[in-house]
């Protein structure tokens, strides 16, 4: 979906597509046929936007093959579909039985993770619409020891060959090396930002109990631009009651069978993505507040502080059983309601949905 802030910018919302498991091309093609074109139709959207995934293998089977690139343009265009950002955080296997520490792998100190992402910046220069202004990548926030120098100048070669710049984004996550916007200054500082910045990810961003005005004015003071916005919304549970700082990183655990064993005091903020429009069930509940305090920040200004939206919900398969979707149609379903949530966040800050025939305002 596009949308227009009044400012005069398109922002383009879609939904990352990690959590389909398809990881060949012809797989990739066939989801969209499952759930991208019921969502789609759901929203009555023209376009649709996606945050597409690609495993690494057939990343580079596309960056390999011109031909192969036009075909999946043409099969995204076809059905009213269109991608200006591509999710390069998974590698491969994100949709395995356990994923857990395995998604970080290759990281920034492997050649593999630096070709991975370049293969996404030459495929996603062939998929943009034409009207779209730039494209963006999202990647794992493991940024020290990183080829800055060769990352760099191979994303300004596919600007030069093809006459369409790709923006990278670091994700700060929970138990990386970049958790938080002053870990991603300190690491960042200094980077062709006009190739590099951050993809904020609002879950992530509770987790690190970060809150969205000062974290977005940390990241504009070191001139790190935000190319990238995951829309989600992370588990949240407010007892046990407070009894130390919940931003301490002292206090917090990898995992919920670590939590539980070392009694940690509450309130606990859990790195699970919850659906956007489901709360769950009390006394659970999610870090919306931190979402919409995020999206204000970013959208009420007289320019909108990002223009790439993705919403990232991939635990639809392990919600609990009688939320958890049965089918494709449900699925599809679950998706299309999360969209039109955040479309419906977005229009009350002032934007306006736009269709593809007004064309993009850069």
């Amino acid at each position: 979906m596009r949308l227009r802030h009044p400012g005069g910018g398109t922002v383009h919302l879609g939904y990352c597509t990690n959590v389909h498991p398809a990881e060949d091309l012809a797989g990739i093609v066939a989801q969209l046929d499952r759930y991208a074109v019921p969502v789609r139709e759901t929203l009555g959207a023209d376009p649709l936007g996606l945050g597409l995934w690609l495993a690494a293998p057939v990343a580079a089977e596309l960056a390999a093959d011109p031909a192969a690139r036009r075909r999946l343009r043409t099969e995204l265009t076809v059905r009213g579909l269109e991608v200006v950002t591509l999710n390069g955080f998974p590698y491969a296997a994100f949709q395995a039985p356990v994923v857990k520490g395995a998604v970080y792998r290759p990281d920034w100190t492997t050649d593999d993770r630096l070709g991975y992402t370049l293969d996404l910046a030459r495929v996603l220069a062939d998929l943009l619409p034409d009207d779209a202004a730039r494209g963006s990548v999202s990647t794992l926030p493991l940024a020290w020891r990183t080829p800055w120098d060769q990352a760099r100048a191979d994303l300004a070669a596919v600007e030069r060959d093809t006459g369409r710049p790709v923006r990278v984004g670091f994700e700060p996550e929970p138990g990386c090396v970049v958790e938080s916007t002053p870990q991603a200054v300190a690491a960042l500082s200094g980077v062709d930002t006009d190739r590099l910045g951050i993809c904020l990810d609002l879950a992530h961003l509770a987790c690190a109990w970060e809150e969205p005005v000062a974290a977005l004015e940390r990241l504009a003071g070191a001139g790190l631009p935000v190319v990238k916005v995951q829309v989600s919304a992370a588990l949240e549970a407010t007892d046990p009651a407070v009894t130390a700082d919940p931003a301490d990183p002292s206090w917090a655990a990898d995992d919920l069978d670590a939590a539980l064993d070392a009694a940690l005091p509450g309130p606990w903020r859990v790195h699970y993505h919850v659906p956007l429009h489901a709360p769950p069930e009390p006394p659970l509940g999610s870090t919306l507040p931190v979402l919409r305090a995020a999206l204000a920040a970013l959208f009420a200004g007289t320019d909108a502080g990002c223009d790439h939206l993705d919403v990232e919900t991939y635990t639809w398969g392990v919600l609990p059983a009688a939320r958890r979707p049965r089918t494709d149609a449900e699925l599809a379903a679950g998706i299309a309601a999360e969209l039109a949530f955040t479309r419906d966040e977005l229009v009350a800050l002032g934007l306006a949905p736009q269709s593809r025939t007004e064309g993009v305002s850069r």
